[in-house]
């Protein structure tokens, strides 16, 4: 943006020219809205461009995705506590026994001898086994299912709050973009009246006061330029680590800026859909598994019940003292069923079935803190947006007034009717009640997307739709 000032605008007109190419530049800010298109520079990304790279960046969301895709994983083994196992078994042995109590006498020199032999036994086979009844391990799967459930809440969560911060970040630097054109603006002003003010004061038809006002005015705008330039970087700056790149330029809403009224329009129907929110039922989830511990905790009472099968192979090869040399060969094999259950086990099954009932009690009440936290977030946002639709129709008949107001004091200064500061104060006002404006309205379109991630109800399609404002 040049930063050549402009020609002191002498009529309303010419004020709304002047004001014009930052208007154009403001973002509108709402959710449904039809706006026309304003220019744009050919490197401006939209929304759903930077979320899709955030998505490929950010390390939060990337150990949240992570984390939820292992849990696939784990689900799997627990399921294999119901399949068949087979185990291959093998094994050699080698036995050396000696004897010191005479055993035999050697017919060669009539003495007795001492006994003594050697064996070596070998084996091989298969050993399978399948769990017929085991409540422990029924428990066990069903646990793994939830988590399988909590874990997609867990990602939903990651996901929405990804979309929160990438929006946020966005018309964060939207906002501080219209910040700096409007100080800019601002200034220009200032400084044209600056130069109405000595002019006035060389040729004697005004006092050195007024001069020294309006350098004073000038001077405030210039830090406040400076302010809003580095507010402006810091803000990219958050965006590009956000996203992984550099230089992002997000574009543009288009305008006239129309914001729509909440659809719904009650905020019991946004506090109804809470119901779906991610914290919510994941909180659910977590009170299902408690109820399945204690299923699980119980079945240390039961019996399990396996079939068996069996299939070995031996061989022995074994010598003695008596020079003799013996062995043999078998295939042994089974089938049949296998019960076990525990008699006593010191009452650790009693404890901790009491403790499992404490902890199904503390996630009944983690269930209640979710959807209360849900239902006061929903009110929280809702009535924010709401207040914030209000402030923005306020401040739009605010600067409407402010234009005009500055317009009447520029020709009441003309005349002489009014005096230099007269016109400081409305220019001041107007800069003010613009940067007012053009904040409110990206609040609101910030707050619509939380309130929906407050609600549960945040969805890709929202992005789209609100990615469709954006200028092409």
């Amino acid at each position: 943006m040049s930063t050549r000032a402009p020609k002191f605008p002498s009529s309303l007109r010419s004020v709304v020219a002047a004001w014009r190419p930052v208007g154009r530049l403001v973002a509108c800010a709402s959710l449904s809205l039809g706006l026309t298109a304003c220019p744009l520079s050919a490197q401006a990304e939209g929304l759903l461009e930077l979320l899709d790279a955030a998505k490929g960046y950010d390390a939060g969301y990337l150990s949240a995705k992570s984390q939820a895709e292992s849990i696939q994983y784990q689900t799997a083994q627990a399921r294999a506590l119901q399949r068949p196992t087979l185990n291959l078994q093998a094994g050699v042995n080698r036995t050396h026994f000696d004897s010191t109590a005479p055993s035999f006498i050697n017919p060669l020199t009539g003495t007795a001898a001492n006994y003594s032999s050697n064996s070596t036994s070998r084996k091989v086979g298969l050993a399978a086994r399948q769990a017929l009844y085991n409540a422990g391990n029924t428990a066990k799967v069903d646990q793994a299912e939830q988590a399988l459930l909590a874990a997609e809440a867990d990602l939903q969560t990651a996901t929405n709050d990804l979309t929160v911060r990438i929006t946020q970040a966005y018309f964060d630097v939207l906002g501080a973009q219209d910040v700096l054109n409007t100080t800019q603006a601002n200034k220009a002003a200032l400084a044209e009246q600056l130069a109405a003010a000595k002019r006035s004061f060389e040729v004697g038809n005004s006092t050195i006061t007024d001069t020294r006002e309006a350098q004073a005015r000038h001077d405030l705008a210039s830090a406040q330029e400076i302010a809003a330039t580095n507010d402006l970087r810091v803000k990219r700056i958050a965006l590009d680590q956000l996203v992984g790149r550099s230089n992002v330029t997000p574009t543009p809403l288009r305008t006239p800026v129309n914001l729509d009224a909440l659809s719904p329009g009650q905020v019991e129907d946004w506090v109804g859909q809470s119901a779906g929110s991610p914290s919510v039922r994941k909180a659910e989830i977590g009170l299902q598994v408690a109820t399945l511990e204690i299923d699980k905790a119980r079945a240390g009472h039961l019996p399990t019940l396996d079939a068996v099968a069996n299939v070995l192979r031996n061989d022995i090869d074994s010598s003695n003292t008596n020079a003799k040399i013996s062995g043999g060969a078998g295939t042994s094999s089974s089938i049949g069923l296998e019960l076990n259950m525990a008699l006593y086990a010191g009452n650790s099954v009693q404890n901790r079935i009491r403790e499992v009932l404490q902890l199904k009690e503390k996630a009944e009440h983690d269930v209640d803190n979710a959807r209360r936290s849900v239902t006061l977030g929903t009110r929280q946002a809702y009535f924010g947006v709401l207040s914030g639709l209000a402030q923005v129709k306020a401040y739009e008949a605010a600067e409407s007034s402010a234009k005009l107001a500055l317009e009447a004091t520029q020709l009441g200064y003309r005349v002489g009717v009014r005096i230099n500061k007269d016109v400081l104060d409305a220019q001041t006002q107007l800069a003010s009640t613009q940067k007012d404006l053009y904040k409110a309205r990206y609040e609101v379109i910030v707050g619509s997307v939380k309130l929906r991630q407050a609600s549960g109800t945040l969805k890709a399609e929202d992005l789209s739709e609100l990615n469709k404002l954006l200028v092409n």
